[in-house]
């Protein structure tokens, strides 16, 4: 798979070219964010900026917590789910085990929420607060199989924490 990202052009979907892919992602996401501290102009942001230079992507976006339910954020891609309970499907297990999740394939995710019924795979990373209490998940939905991998869930939780030192 060949994709590119600010007119760079990465070979096949190797660990050198995610790598590469995330050093850019870290890179510009760095320059969105700088000095501003807005949650919603920063997620929004983050959304996009991941959606549009991720391949295989058909959801990127993030759901907060609001007492025991995660409630839709920005996000890119088709509509979603609005509410989600703590502890139910992917995003709600997250919150409970406080640590990334990638889904092979969603159908064997037990308690799964199809939100669109073309995702096959997922990967959702915890956000943390400033104190370390988890305030919500970023969430990524692939229609292709076996999508995400360590190597993107470690490129993903090193661009949540660049949005986390904007939280005041």
């Amino acid at each position: 798979m060949t994709f590119t990202l600010n007119d760079t052009a990465y070979g096949t979907d190797t660990p050198a070219a995610k790598h590469a892919m995330f050093d850019d992602l870290r890179s510009q996401l760095t320059g969105l964010v700088h000095g501003e501290s807005n949650l919603v102009a920063n997620s929004a942001n983050f959304s996009s900026l991941v959606f549009n230079a991720m391949p295989g992507l058909n959801w990127a976006g993030f759901y907060f917590l609001q007492g025991d339910e995660l409630v839709l954020g920005p996000f890119q891609g088709k509509p979603a789910c609005i509410r989600i309970k703590k502890g139910r499907g992917v995003c709600g297990t997250t919150v409970v085990e406080g640590k990334s999740i990638v889904v092979p394939d969603v159908h064997a995710f037990p308690g799964h929420i199809a939100c669109d019924v073309n995702s096959r795979s997922e990967l959702v990373v915890p956000v943390r607060r400033p104190n370390g209490e988890i305030m919500g998940v970023f969430d990524l939905d692939s229609p292709l199989p076996n999508r995400f991998d360590q190597d993107d869930a470690d490129g993903i939780e090193a661009l949540v924490a660049i949005l986390e030192k904007t939280l005041v």
